[in-house]
């Protein structure tokens, strides 16, 4: 498989487009940090590809939308936002040393961001291909999810640049996820003096922590996780209200179905208790299907490549869940996404790099 490239991808360019991207913290929902963040992006995009790349606004902050021009063949999908808060640079700046590059957003997803730019620049001939930039995908891609949804449809074929899985594995698979919040309301009474007027909340959130947490089936990839819990004012009250944060990973659309059902038909054990639910599994589920024909062509450009399905969600769900073929994990190679020892491997930048321009190379000879 040949590429006509217009020359070597240069590792010390990509570091410093990193630490440009770096060094504008952009927490998701942070409006002005940003738009601070997407004209830092659209700068390294133009100044890389030409071209003009587009600052699509939305209620959450800017996407970031660029076209090579001509029939759209391929889009590279990525997002700006990161989890960390501002002043977190500050206290962790960007570094290189001793082969890895750390600080915030390194890993996810910004060092994809540049390899993928610097792997399109690669090429001569750059018509069909199409990156979006988007500014909420940690935050559940709300204001985003049509605009994935139009272009992966127009393009065909979707390149997701987040982190590599662990040892630099392409991510084939993706379970669906979403959040659920359980409420529960029962009604407050003295704790002493005549706890049986009450309807204690939190009795009644401790049966639903049980009933939810059995609704799992890790055999199968699901897994039902309270994760945040909250009941009560004062130690003498018997709780008027309580709440219950939920994660869910599913691996199928029948998973998806049966989980989201039983949320919905909640019952209460306590007579007098009221149970409501908000939230859904948001990102449905990433079938291996759906990247099966495109990892093939990735492992005919880099031998040896590994792919794996993961627990995490990405905006990849979205397109694959449209029939779009979808190839994820094609970003940075390193580890600790959203923690404090994040970091990339810079010896793995430039093969990243051109492997993405491989597969651009290859859907717009396909």
């Amino acid at each position: 498989m040949t590429m006509h490239r217009s020359g070597a991808v240069s590792v010390d360019a990509m570091i410093d487009d990193l630490r440009t991207l770096v060094e504008v913290e952009s927490p998701s929902r942070h409006f002005d940090a940003l738009t601070a963040s997407a004209k830092a992006v659209a700068g390294v995009i133009e100044s890389r590809l030409g071209g003009h790349a587009v600052l699509v606004e939305s209620e959450a902050g800017p996407h970031v939308h660029w076209s090579a021009g001509g029939d759209s063949t391929v889009l590279i999908l990525g997002h700006h936002d990161t989890v960390f808060p501002l002043g977190t640079l500050e206290r962790r700046p960007f570094a290189v040393k001793d082969g890895y590059a750390t600080g915030p957003g390194v890993f996810d997803m910004l060092g994809g961001l540049v390899q993928a730019v610097h792997g399109v620049a690669l090429l001569d001939d750059r018509s069909g291909v199409e990156i979006l930039v988007t500014c909420d995908e940690e935050v559940g891609s709300g204001s985003s999810r049509a605009l994935i949804e139009e272009r992966a449809l127009a393009c065909g074929a979707v390149l997701v640049c987040e982190g590599a899985a662990e040892g630099g594995a392409l991510k084939t698979g993706r379970k669906g996820c979403g959040t659920f919040e359980v409420t529960v309301t029962g009604l407050a009474s003295h704790a002493g003096l005549e706890p049986e007027a009450g309807v204690n909340a939190l009795i009644e959130a401790s049966h639903q922590v049980l009933a939810l947490a059995a609704l799992g089936r890790p055999g199968i990839g699901t897994t039902v996780t309270p994760t945040v819990a909250s009941a009560g004012t004062l130690n003498n009250v018997v709780p008027a209200e309580a709440t219950i944060a939920v994660d869910v990973r599913v691996e199928t659309a029948d998973e998806q179905e049966r989980v989201e059902s039983a949320f919905a038909t909640l019952a209460p054990h306590l007579d007098g208790a009221k149970i409501s639910v908000q939230g859904a599994i948001g990102r449905p589920p990433m079938p291996e299907s759906a990247s099966a024909e495109l990892f093939a062509v990735a492992k005919r450009l880099l031998p040896g490549l590994e792919g794996k399905a993961v627990g995490g969600g990405s905006d990849g769900n979205f397109t694959a869940a449209l029939g779009v073929p979808t190839l994820d994990g094609l970003g940075a190679v390193g580890g600790g996404a959203h923690a404090d020892h994040e970091y990339l491997v810079i010896d793995a930048m430039a093969e990243r790099a051109n492997l993405v321009a491989g597969l651009v190379q290859a859907l717009r000879n396909a």
